[in-house]
């Protein structure tokens, strides 16, 4: 069944993991689906792929932004929704947090998203659906993740301001903030696989469910809160950890 049959979404970092993972879900509900990513290599590679558009835009660089609307408003494209889904995640202890880090995370994952989200709202359709993919560190208190959780909970605020500001003209904004998810995020942390593995056992450990989420399963409630079905849905974070964040109720 095509949910989002005659919609057109456009996914920020939709060449790997969740986003890729998300093009290709929409695309088989019948979205008419944009990816954005910062490498022309792979966001081409991916569109491809998919069968689906790829456009080039870094959103810790505000003037590729401009470009990316100046495009879509020469093809006079409106969205039906926004998958704001890109980001990075580096970690450190908090006595060894540095300026650059903070910059780093803080210029993509909040100011880059903000903006990203700001200009290209003049183009998103009354009735429309903004999705921010946050986290559960927001509110986890995990070890080392302090300027990564720090800026996932700023999404999460943000979120819930513009679900106030956005319902006159029925635009929902919701949070989906997942868990552990098997992406290839961790062998960017600089983890060979004995780290990775080690890592993974841990936290699966934590989970009721004793193993990470994968991407198709957090692509799902994308499609879900960007389509009619989730109507009535909006201001809200919708967490899919397999049961991480209640582990410790019940230990």
């Amino acid at each position: 069944m095509e949910t989002l049959k005659q919609l057109t979404t456009l996914i920020t970092g939709g060449n790997s993991g969740i986003g890729y993972a998300a093009a290709k879900k929409f695309k088989q509900e019948g979205a008419s689906v944009i990816i954005t990513g910062r490498n022309p290599e792979t966001v081409n590679k991916a569109a491809t792929e998919l069968g689906v558009t790829g456009l080039i835009a870094d959103q810790a660089n505000l003037q590729t932004l401009d470009g990316l609307v100046t495009l879509l408003n020469a093809e006079n494209i409106k969205l039906d929704a926004v998958f704001l889904n890109a980001g990075i995640a580096t970690f450190s202890p908090f006595e060894q947090i540095t300026e650059q880090h903070y910059d780093e995370i803080m210029d993509i994952n909040v100011k880059g998203v903000l903006f990203t989200l700001k200009k290209l709202l003049p183009i998103v359709n009354d009735g429309g659906s903004i999705i921010f993919n946050t986290s559960v560190n927001a509110t986890l208190g995990m070890p080392n993740s302090g300027i990564y959780a720090a800026s996932k909970a700023a999404l999460i605020a943000l979120s819930r301001v513009l679900a106030t500001e956005l319902a006159p003209r029925q635009i929902r904004v919701n949070c989906i903030s997942p868990g552990p998810v098997e992406t290839p995020v961790y062998g960017k942390l600089g983890m060979d696989a004995e780290q990775i593995a080690s890592f993974s056992k841990v936290l699966s450990d934590k989970i009721l469910l004793k193993r990470f989420a994968q991407a198709e399963e957090i692509a799902q409630l994308a499609v879900f809160l960007a389509g009619k079905n989730s109507s009535f849905i909006t201001g809200t974070e919708i967490v899919v950890d397999g049961g991480l964040t209640v582990n410790p109720v019940i230990n």
